[in-house]
């Protein structure tokens, strides 16, 4: 009976013994969880797109080292300027609320920006290159119908109340951009900062570099593929034109004589063609609100001659005129109206006529935007790192329509 009595003993010492080891367990588990939780507080910046409370799986699937190794990083202003994005932010709310056109037209500023030479905002300089002797004088830009300049210049006003000389016009460009297109119900990306202002702005690139409304398919990609970007982000970033406002002046000539053949644009479905021809029949549409790439291809009434160039180049007046709305959504209605022959402009409608962007713009014409939302996040991640310049290149402007020099 003894010796029974000290084996059931000797068992229940067994049974018990482990449980410290198992408690130790849990107490690691529950730090483990508060450092988590402590670190996801000290850096919030991440915010979620729309119903969906987490991170893009796009980013989870792509490291972001190659973007640090160029001398971005994420929250880059972490320690200068901590306040400076949530000053960006608050900033895009208030002109969201009062003008609703904002964020298209930043992301059309932010697409000329970046597609030249890459963001690093010589398109917000106002001014004659500060390197050729010339004195700095004001300038035209490469295209006057550019709206938003004086908003990134309001947000950088803010920015050096707080933080004197430290955030970029491009790093703003950027995130003001990234703020209104979720302002507009658009998809969330990741912008990663630490970009450096241009001392220069590229004037002659910019006229010639930038697609135009009445490109081909072939001239399209052909400028795109220049700058890294497949038939598959091609055709997402032209879904940014399913915000915005465009010109009457840039479909017009698809009425008629389109490109000399004396007939109409044979591209445009006959009853959308009347509806155009209705909404812009007062003839004086000037000026594209919306459509972020496409810059106008130039008309001979509207020359204006550039100090500084021997020759005649063509400027588009800032009047506001009539506009037919893109819609208001970023979901798929942009390409399934390409599916239907109803594309606003001739370069738009052109994505059906090569076989690959085609079957892309019957991908995103298929669902809810989902397919369309996911590939314009990543594409407008790649865009937003393009040629950026970092570390000891560039400078950071007081005044984004001035180098520092002139500020």
């Amino acid at each position: 009976m003894a010796d029974r009595k000290e084996t059931k003993h000797e068992t229940a010492r067994n049974e018990e013994t482990p449980r410290p080891a198992v408690f130790m367990k849990i107490s690691m588990f529950v730090v483990v969880v508060l450092i988590a939780v402590l670190l996801s507080l000290r850096n919030p910046k991440i915010e979620a797109e729309g119903k969906n409370n987490h991170i893009p799986a796009f980013l989870q699937r792509h490291d972001p080292s190659p973007m640090e190794n160029e001398g971005l990083s994420y929250d880059f202003y972490q320690d200068s300027c901590p306040e400076a994005e949530g000053i960006v932010r608050s900033q895009m709310k208030g002109f969201f609320s009062n003008q609703k056109g904002v964020p298209a037209n930043l992301l059309r500023l932010f697409f000329h920006d970046c597609f030249i030479q890459g963001c690093d905002a010589s398109v917000l300089l106002n001014s004659t290159d500060p390197n050729n002797n010339r004195s700095v004088e004001k300038q035209a830009p490469p295209n006057l119908t550019l709206k938003g300049f004086d908003r990134i210049e309001a947000i950088k006003e803010e920015l050096e109340k707080v933080c004197p000389g430290v955030v970029s016009c491009a790093d703003v460009l950027a995130l003001a951009t990234r703020d209104g297109i979720l302002l507009t119900g658009g998809p969330f990306y990741p912008v990663f900062t630490g970009r450096k202002d241009s001392v220069e702005s590229h004037f002659q690139e910019a006229l010639s570099d930038i697609p135009s409304p009445n490109h081909n398919i072939s001239q399209i990609l052909s400028l795109f593929q220049r700058r890294g970007f497949d038939e598959r982000d091609t055709v997402s970033l032209l879904g940014a034109h399913n915000v915005g406002r465009i010109s009457c002046d840039f479909i017009r000539n698809r009425f008629g004589n389109f490109s000399g053949t004396g007939h109409p644009d044979n591209t445009v479905a006959s009853d959308f063609m009347d509806e155009l021809r209705l909404q812009c029949q007062d003839g004086h549409g000037i000026t594209q609100v919306g459509a972020p790439t496409l810059t106008p291809a130039p008309t001979p009434t509207t020359a204006t001659l550039i100090k500084g160039n021997s020759k005649p180049m063509m400027m588009f007046s800032e009047q506001l005129s009539v506009a037919i709305s893109s819609g208001s959504d970023f979901d798929g209605h942009y390409y399934q109206n390409l599916l239907r022959s109803r594309g606003l402009l001739f370069a738009d409608q052109q994505l059906m006529a090569n076989n690959i962007t085609a079957s892309l713009v019957r991908t995103y014409a298929s669902d809810d935007g989902t397919t369309f939302r996911k590939d314009f996040s990543r594409a407008m991640l790649q865009m937003s790192n393009h040629g950026v310049l970092t570390g000891n290149n560039g400078e950071v402007r007081i005044k984004c329509a001035l180098p520092r020099s002139h500020s």
